[in-house]
């Protein structure tokens, strides 16, 4: 029989993380998206913001071609007898995407008249938190606005 002493002992090799190595990763992570979050959030919200002011500008140009054919804005049909309204306003893709982010309606005081309009876009939804801008608007001169802090021309980049 050999003594203890002689035998070779083999190191057991160490498999996996320790906690501290755990947790450090842990934190870094969630440093990471405690700065990425906001910033991503902000991302989409202004692109959101970008797609319904062109929305609107597309809304404002069915509103001219409609002019173009009844020679006034409260009016729309072949006829020209109908009476124009949020539910007359077209049906297009991009208020389709938005849906759920904003409402395009006429509105106004009047809310319409035979030689003046003006559309809205309110935020709601995923976007009601948006503001700084808030709801955007479009008249029949193509003045922009906001019901926000910001200026217009920040809002309707």
């Amino acid at each position: 029989m050999m003594p203890l002493y002689s035998q070779k002992v083999r190191p057991s090799r160490q498999r996996g993380f320790t906690l501290i190595e755990l947790m450090i990763t842990v934190a870094i992570v969630g440093i990471l998206a405690a700065i990425a979050y906001p910033s991503f959030t902000s991302h989409v919200q202004k692109t959101r913001r970008v797609a319904a002011a062109g929305c609107l500008m597309e809304l404002a140009q069915w509103m001219e071609r409609n002019y173009t054919t009844c020679l006034r804005y409260d009016k729309t049909g072949a006829t020209c007898a109908t009476d124009v309204g949020t539910t007359q306003l077209p049906t297009s893709q991009c208020r389709t995407d938005l849906g759920t982010a904003y409402v395009f309606t006429v509105a106004g005081t009047p809310a319409i008249t035979t030689n003046s309009y003006r559309l809205d876009a309110t935020p709601g939804g995923s976007q009601a938190s948006d503001t700084q801008c808030g709801t955007l608007s479009i008249n029949q001169q193509g003045a922009k606005s906001v019901s926000g802090a910001k200026l217009a021309t920040t809002c309707w980049r």
